[in-house]
Parts: C-alpha cells; sequence; structure tokens
C-alpha cells in the first residue's frame, strides 16, 4: 500500500522520530494533565456541575489564549522551537506540580484556575511550535502524510494519555492529585526527548533569532500585523479560508462536548464514577476515528484536494450528528463520538496541510498561533452556547439540530470556495 510505503520512508527519518517523540509525550501529558480537570471540575461527587459552570470554566481556562496566542507566535519565530519545547516542558513539570498540591489543600476555586491557566498557557507555546517545526524534519513531498501522522499521533497520544488518567482515577488511586502528578512526570519526560534534537534543528532561521525578550516584543504589533497580511496574499486564500472552516467545525465539536459531558454526569449513569467512565470511553472511541482520519486523508486529500476534503468531512457531519445524537441514547452517541472524531481530524489534517505549505517558514509560528487563539475563542463561544441551550440532564433537540445545520453552511461554503 501507499500509505504503508509513505510511513516507512518517514519513519525512517531520524528527525522526524525525535521531534513525533516530544510531540506523543507533551501531548500524553496532556491529556493526562485535561482529564484531571475535568474529574475535578465536572465529575466530583460533592460537585453539582451545570453547563454554565463548564462554559465558566472554560472561559477561564482558554480565553486568555487570546492574549498569550499572539505573543507565542512573535516568540515562535524568534526563540529557537527545540529550547522552546525544552524550557516550556519543565515548566509545565513544575506547575503541574504545584496544581496537585493545590487540589491536595483544597484551595478556592479561583486559584486552582489559575494554576491550571499557567499550566495550559505554556501549552501554545509547544503545540504551535510542534506545527511549525514539522517543516524542518522532512520534506515537501512528504508533508501530506507527516500531517497526518503527525497531529493525528499526538491527538491519540493525548487520548491515550486520558485512558490512561481514567485508569487511575478509577482503578489504582481515587485522586485527582495523583493523575496530576502522572502528567507532570509526562512533561519531564517530553522535555528530556527535546535534548535529543539538535537546538539549530527546527528553526527559525539564525539572522531572525532574538534572544532578548524585549526586542521580541516589540515589535509583536507590526509582526501580526505583516503575518495577516501574508495570510491574505491571493496565493494564501485558500490556507484563509481553511482556517476559517476550521474554527467554525471547532465550534461545532465544543458545544457537542459540552452537551456530552452533560449527558454522561447526569442523563446516562447514575453517579459521578458511572459517567466518568463512559465519557472515557467515548473519548477512547473519538480517539479511533482520529486513527482513521490519519489513514484515510491522504488518499482523500490526494483525490479530492485538501479543501474539497474539508468540505466532505463538514457535509458528512451535518448528515450524521442529527441522525446519530437525536436519540440521546449511549449507543448512537458512541458512533457519533467515531464520526466526530474522523471529521474533525480529518479536516484539521488538511487544514494543517494548506497552511503549512501556504505560509512561509518566517511567518509559521504567528499563523499557528493566530490558529490556535481562533480555535479557543471558538471553543469557549461554543460552551457558553450550550449553555443557553442546554437543560440541566445535557438532552436539547436544538443544539443537536443547530449544529447540524452549521456543519451544512461550513461545507456548502468551503465547496463553493473550491470551485471558484
Amino acid at each position: 500500500m501507499a500509505v504503508v510505503r509513505d510511513l516507512r520512508a518517514l519513519l525512517r527519518l531520524g528527525n522526524f522520530r525525535r521531534l513525533l517523540a516530544v510531540r506523543l509525550l507533551s501531548q500524553g501529558a496532556d491529556g493526562v494533565y485535561q482529564v484531571a480537570l475535568a474529574a475535578y471540575v465536572v465529575f466530583s461527587p460533592e460537585k453539582q456541575t451545570s453547563a454554565t459552570a463548564i462554559a465558566s470554566a472554560m472561559a477561564v481556562l482558554l480565553l486568555p489564549y487570546s492574549v498569550v496566542g499572539p505573543f507565542a507566535g512573535v516568540l515562535l519565530d524568534r526563540w529557537r522551537r527545540r529550547q522552546v519545547f525544552l524550557y516550556g516542558n519543565l515548566l509545565r513539570a513544575l506547575m503541574a506540580t504545584a496544581t496537585a498540591v493545590l487540589i491536595l489543600g483544597h484551595v478556592p476555586d479561583w486559584l486552582f484556575y489559575v494554576s491550571a491557566l499557567c499550566v495550559t498557557a505554556v501549552n501554545r507555546f509547544v503545540l504551535a511550535g510542534l506545527s511549525a517545526a514539522l517543516p524542518r524534519v522532512v520534506d515537501t513531498e512528504c508533508l501530506v502524510m507527516a500531517n497526518s501522522l503527525s497531529p493525528t499521533a499526538g491527538t491519540l497520544a493525548a487520548t491515550a494519555g486520558g485512558g490512561l488518567a481514567f485508569v487511575v482515577r478509577l482503578v489504582v488511586a481515587d485522586s485527582d492529585a495523583a493523575v496530576v502528578l502522572l502528567g507532570a512526570a509526562l512533561y519531564l519526560c517530553a522535555a528530556l526527548a527535546s535534548l535529543r534534537l539538535a537546538p539549530e534543528l527546527l528553526g527559525p532561521d539564525r539572522e531572525l533569532v532574538q534572544p532578548r525578550l524585549t526586542t521580541a516584543l516589540s515589535g509583536t504589533a507590526r509582526d501580526l500585523a505583516a503575518a495577516v497580511r501574508h495570510l491574505a496574499a491571493p496565493p494564501r486564500r485558500e490556507a484563509a479560508w481553511a482556517l476559517i472552516t476550521m474554527t467554525l467545525m471547532r465550534f461545532c465539536y465544543g458545544a457537542l462536548l459540552v452537551m456530552v459531558l452533560m449527558l454522561c454526569r447526569y442523563a446516562f449513569s447514575s453517579n459521578a464514577d458511572d459517567g466518568l467512565a463512559l465519557l472515557g470511553l467515548a473519548l477512547g472511541i473519538s480517539g479511533a476515528g482520529f486513527f482513521v482520519a490519519a489513514v484515510v486523508t491522504p488518499w482523500a486529500a490526494g483525490r479530492l484536494g485538501p479543501g474539497p476534503w474539508i468540505a466532505v468531512c463538514a457535509a458528512a457531519a451535518a448528515v450524521l450528528e442529527p441522525a446519530l445524537g437525536l436519540p440521546f441514547a449511549t449507543a448512537p452517541m458512541l458512533v457519533a463520538a467515531f464520526v466526530l472524531g474522523l471529521t474533525t481530524q480529518g479536516a484539521k489534517i488538511a487544514t494543517d496541510t494548506i497552511v503549512q505549505s501556504s505560509v512561509e517558514d518566517g511567518f509559521r509560528g504567528r499563523v499557528f498561533s493566530v490558529y490556535d487563539v481562533l480555535f479557543n475563542i471558538a471553543f469557549v463561544g461554543a460552551a457558553a452556547v450550550a449553555a443557553l441551550m442546554l437543560p440541566p440532564d445535557g438532552r436539547s433537540v436544538t443544539l443537536v439540530l443547530t449544529i447540524a445545520l452549521a456543519y451544512g453552511v461550513i461545507a456548502g461554503a468551503m465547496a463553493r470556495f473550491e470551485r471558484q
């Protein structure tokens, strides 16, 4: 098979394997940490969670990225990306340990959120840097396959990390703090793995590196404006459309995630532990969809083109999401989790490929950081909309139909752009 042949060719590249190891460990730790936060905020037996509370937590944790994100991009285009992976993961290991101490100390919620925000804020630098560095370790001809394997493998690692966190939380130790400490250990492993990469390998080019923080930050507004102009230029308009489309699909995914959280907590289970186990199963099945997307997307994007493949993914979600979601039953919900994992990850792989192949290396860090900021704003906005529409048990026909309509509009708009 051509996919297997291309995959073997990629894995023979030593630097690609090393960068992939950093991604797997980093995102595996993210999965562990995020499940620990979800268990503490949503599934603690002493907490009566509502959709509004979930939306508030997402706003506290994600909205500040709108401030951090642009600065992350500017710095990634000047700092050595290998060093970002090293020091960023060391910092996250330290702060995750502090979060575990706060959980054990039963501190006020606002202090816990501040600690969690610090951990996830550093994540913006690491994830944007991983995407920006990928073209430095593979040839242009292998970029689609690399984008299928690397981000999808990272997502699967996050899913596996989440599964490991569920096991630790439900079987080994009934303690959210223990799960957070596991995440801290994985962050430390990611930092050590980055040492296998040469400091200069991942870019940016030496003439762009400005080690002084004040020098880099002083030109933030000017550099971001240049990145937006770069993205809006005619050769890169497909990249701009892909970013907008993926942001809207992220909005749909976020709204459905809040609904699934509420259904697992109240509608499909009688206690918090059963709800947490069901959520873990849903996330695992969604991870299987990510894996299938990694296999299918190179072939589909090669036949149709990355842009049309995004439209196909959105159209499939528009048809299947209401068919599977409206019964509000466990089995259809699990099938829907697989479908949404497949379509969302398939669209993301295609979007990453369009952006990476269109944007010049000196702008990639900034563009991917803007990409990340759009993701977070969309996710928080989706949580807010879901909080307004969802009843206490999470069953909302209106929300399911609204999201299906949104997917349909997204598919139509992207298909029209590609035809033009």
